[in-house]
């Protein structure tokens, strides 16, 4: 089994789907950095969250809706959805890790914990879980530190 370095990987969770659809900075974020190799994986219901959550959104801004789906395959060519057998063996810990907090966020965590690697997302409820959590605002630190980690150093 072919294992990728820790910080190339990131699990997206359903917010940052929609704003992938909904504005540019995501989907740039997303294309840019997935052209320089770093890996995107959202959980299988974090697609149907976006799936159910933004023909409303759209709707409220005078946008059509009839295009979630084809926007929401196009994003799938930056983030592999990962099914529930793999993240779900994990439902305990996340569970347990979100305590007190939304507990509905266990697949997005669970993820997280079964590839061994980072959250981006705006929620705040993952933070204090044990793994690195990212927003939009924050995130391309981490993209250029890892570019930064892997490149060559100089003599």
């Amino acid at each position: 089994m072919v294992r990728l370095v820790l910080g190339e990987m990131l699990v997206l969770d359903a917010n940052i789907l929609i704003r992938a659809v909904l504005g540019h900075r995501v989907r740039q974020l997303l294309e840019t950095y997935s052209a320089e190799g770093i890996r995107f994986f959202a959980p299988d219901v974090a697609f149907e969250d976006a799936q159910n959550y933004l023909p409303p959104l759209l709707r409220k801004h005078g946008k059509p809706d009839s295009d979630v789906p084809a926007s929401l395959d196009y994003l799938q060519q930056f983030i592999e959805a990962v099914e529930a057998d793999i993240y779900a063996i994990f439902e305990g810990h996340a569970r347990q890790r979100l305590r007190g907090r939304d507990e509905d966020d266990w697949p997005v965590l669970a993820t997280a914990l079964a590839l061994g690697c980072g959250v981006w997302s705006e929620d705040q409820d993952f933070f204090g879980t044990g793994i690195a959590v990212w927003n939009t605002k924050t995130v391309e630190i981490f993209f250029t530190s890892e570019f930064n980690a892997n490149e060559p150093e100089q003599e």
